[in-house]
């Protein structure tokens, strides 16, 4: 494994797109050195602010106080990543395949427009969680990301593909926009939740305060959320999916689109019993 340790906080944000199994697996040791990462508006080397040892190979581990460090894992489309700490912005971001794992906290933009892969964040997480970036029309069109504490404002921002799962409470437009794709919101989350939404399926185990412009349909509890149940008990992100131990409510939106998104909400017992 090629570990990587930052050897004090960067001043101002550090940019780090270089540091990826798909860049350093072939290199050297002195070629990864002297890869490039920007402090700023200053090129420098990886050497001139990190201390490089191990073996290079399709597994890396960053240690230091990133917190500030952005672009980790920009692109990546395999190997696997651990930082043992924070995480800055943009983690994951056009992801295509491999795994992040971030032992800490996480800032805004994880896996932003990402198509494959697993990006699993232990602490809390910042907002545009899988979204689309300002003026793209899509946000992840596929893989897996988990959020193990809170999360931010506009998670899942015109998602197409790909689930969502996030243990902590949401801030406000969880799913704004969605175009498709699964958010899974085990403490719920704040207001305007699926705001315009077009497809895509929210389910929350915790009571929402929906728009208006969302229907009640149904109780039930669906056969396909046991798919998904059972990809995410992989990662202890389980929810309830039979229907011995309860049922949710299925809410259609948005209708101000108008949409053909659902929402489902966790209740338990179903009316009457």
């Amino acid at each position: 494994m090629l570990i990587v340790t930052l050897r004090e906080p960067p001043p101002v944000p550090l940019e780090a797109e270089a540091l990826t199994p798909d860049v350093v697996a072939g290199l050297s040791l002195a070629d990864i050195r002297a890869l490039p990462i920007f402090l700023g508006k200053r090129r420098l080397r990886v050497d001139d602010l990190c201390d490089v040892e191990g073996e290079p190979g399709e597994c890396l581990e960053i240690r230091g106080d990133t917190g500030r460090v952005k672009w980790l894992g920009k692109g990546m489309t395999r190997g696997r990543i651990d930082i043992v700490g924070d995480a800055g912005m943009h983690l994951g971001s056009e992801m295509k395949g491999g795994m992040i794992h971030v032992g800490g906290n996480a800032s805004d933009w994880i896996g932003a427009e990402m198509t494959g892969g697993l990006i699993h964040v232990r602490g809390d997480a910042g907002g545009q969680i899988g979204a689309a970036y300002r003026g793209s029309m899509a946000g992840m069109r596929g893989g897996t990301i988990l959020i193990g504490g809170t999360a931010g404002l506009e998670v899942g921002m015109r998602m197409k593909r790909g689930t969502i799962a996030i243990r902590g409470r949401v801030g406000d437009f969880a799913g704004l926009q969605m175009k498709g794709g699964t958010i899974v919101l085990l403490s719920g989350a704040d207001i305007r939740t699926g705001a315009w939404m077009k497809r895509g399926t929210i389910i929350s185990l915790a009571p929402l305060t929906l728009l208006p412009t969302f229907t009640f349909a149904c109780e039930a509890n669906p056969t396909f959320l046991r798919l998904y149940a059972r990809h995410l008990d992989e990662f202890g992100f389980g929810f309830p999916h039979d229907e011995r131990t309860g049922v949710y409510r299925r809410y259609n939106g948005d209708a101000a689109i108008p949409g053909h998104g659902e929402i489902y909400e966790w209740v338990g017992e179903p009316d009457g019993m």
